[in-house]
C-alpha cells in the first residue's frame, strides 16, 4: 500500500506537528479541527513553525512554500473520505477519541485505509473496537515537537494486522524519515512506561519539599547526563498530557509509581501547563 493522501485530527501541540511532518514527506495533507477558530489556530501554528525551520536554515524557503501547498483545513470530517492513513490528535480524552474513530469509520470510504492514534498511553483497542474494521487500528506515536524529534512508537493491538503495522512502519522509516519502534498495547507503551513514573518521582520530591526544582533538574542533568532535568521536560512534554497519561496508567495498573502526585494535578487546574501555556513550572 503506497500511502500518499493522508489526515490528521486536531492542530493543537503535536498535530500541527504531525501535519507538519506530513506535507514535507511530500503526503497530500488535510487538518481536521473542531472549529474555524482552532483550525485558524493551528494554520498558525504550522505557518510559524515552518517559517522558524527556514530562519535557522533546517528548510529552504521553496520546500516550505511546496509543504505548505499540500496542505488543507477543514471543520468538516467528511471532507477525509478519500484518505488512506488518518491519524488522530486529539486531547487525551478517551471518550472524545472513540468519537472521533466511529466516526472515522462510517466516513472514510477505502477499506485498506489505516486509522491511527497519536495518544500517549491510552489503550489502543478502546479505539478499534469502536470501528468496524479494528485490525486496521494502531497506534502511530509522534514525539514532542513531531517535526524535530526523531521517534515514532509503532503500538499494535491484539487484533492488528501484521500487513497493518508493517505497512506503518515502513511508512515512518521510509517516507517520514522517522525511527520507529515495536510497542504492545500496554500501558504507556514502551517510552512513557518509563518516562511517567520518573516524571511523577521528581514532581513528589519537589512537592515534599526535598529539593528544589532547579536542583532536581542539575541532578539529572550534571549526575546522569540526561539533556534536560525531569522538571524542565515535564513543562515540555505538557503537564497536562503528563497528568492525563499518569491518570490513564494509573487507572489500569494501579501502580503507585504513576498515581499523579497532587501538584501536578494543581499545576494544571490552574492552566500552569508548560512551555505551550507560557508557564509551568517554569517561566516561558
Amino acid at each position: 500500500m503506497s500511502i500518499q493522501r493522508s489526515a490528521v485530527i486536531g492542530s493543537g501541540l503535536m498535530g500541527a506537528g504531525i501535519a507538519e511532518v506530513l506535507a514535507k514527506a511530500g503526503q497530500d495533507v488535510i487538518v481536521s479541527e473542531v472549529s474555524a477558530e482552532a483550525s485558524a489556530a493551528g494554520r498558525d501554528r504550522i505557518e510559524k513553525s515552518l517559517a522558524k525551520a527556514v530562519a535557522k536554515g533546517k528548510l529552504s524557503a521553496d520546500d516550505r512554500d511546496q509543504a505548505w501547498s499540500r496542505l488543507r483545513f477543514t471543520t468538516d470530517t467528511g471532507d477525509l473520505a478519500d484518505r488512506q492513513l488518518v491519524i488522530e490528535a486529539a486531547s487525551e480524552n478517551e471518550d472524545i477519541k472513540k468519537s472521533i474513530f466511529a466516526e472515522l469509520d462510517s466516513v472514510v470510504t477505502d477499506s485498506d485505509a489505516i486509522l491511527a492514534s497519536n495518544t500517549s498511553s491510552m489503550p489502543i483497542i478502546r479505539f478499534a473496537q469502536a470501528t468496524s474494521r479494528p485490525d486496521r487500528v494502531l497506534g502511530v506515536h509522534f514525539f514532542n515537537p513531531a517535526p524535530v524529534q526523531p521517534l515514532v512508537e509503532i503500538v499494535s493491538s491484539v487484533v492488528t494486522a501484521d500487513a497493518v503495522r508493517q505497512t506503518m512502519t515502513d511508512f515512518v522509516a521510509e517516507v517520514l524519515g522517522k525511527t520507529p519502534i515495536q510497542a504492545g498495547d500496554r500501558p504507556g507503551f514502551i517510552v512513557n512506561a518509563l518516562l511517567i513514573p520518573y516524571l511523577c518521582s521528581a514532581i513528589r520530591m519537589l512537592e515534599s519539599g526535598f529539593a528544589t526544582k532547579e536542583d532536581i533538574d542539575a541532578g539529572m542533568v550534571g549526575g546522569c547526563a540526561h539533556p534536560m532535568g525531569p522538571i524542565a521536560l515535564a513543562d515540555l512534554v505538557g503537564l497536562d498530557t503528563c497528568l492525563f497519561a499518569a491518570e490513564s496508567m494509573y487507572a489500569e495498573t494501579g501502580d503507585p509509581a504513576v498515581k499523579p502526585p497532587v501538584l501536578l494535578s494543581r499545576m494544571v487546574d490552574a492552566g500552569l501547563l508548560g512551555v505551550k501555556s507560557g508557564r509551568g513550572f517554569y517561566d516561558h
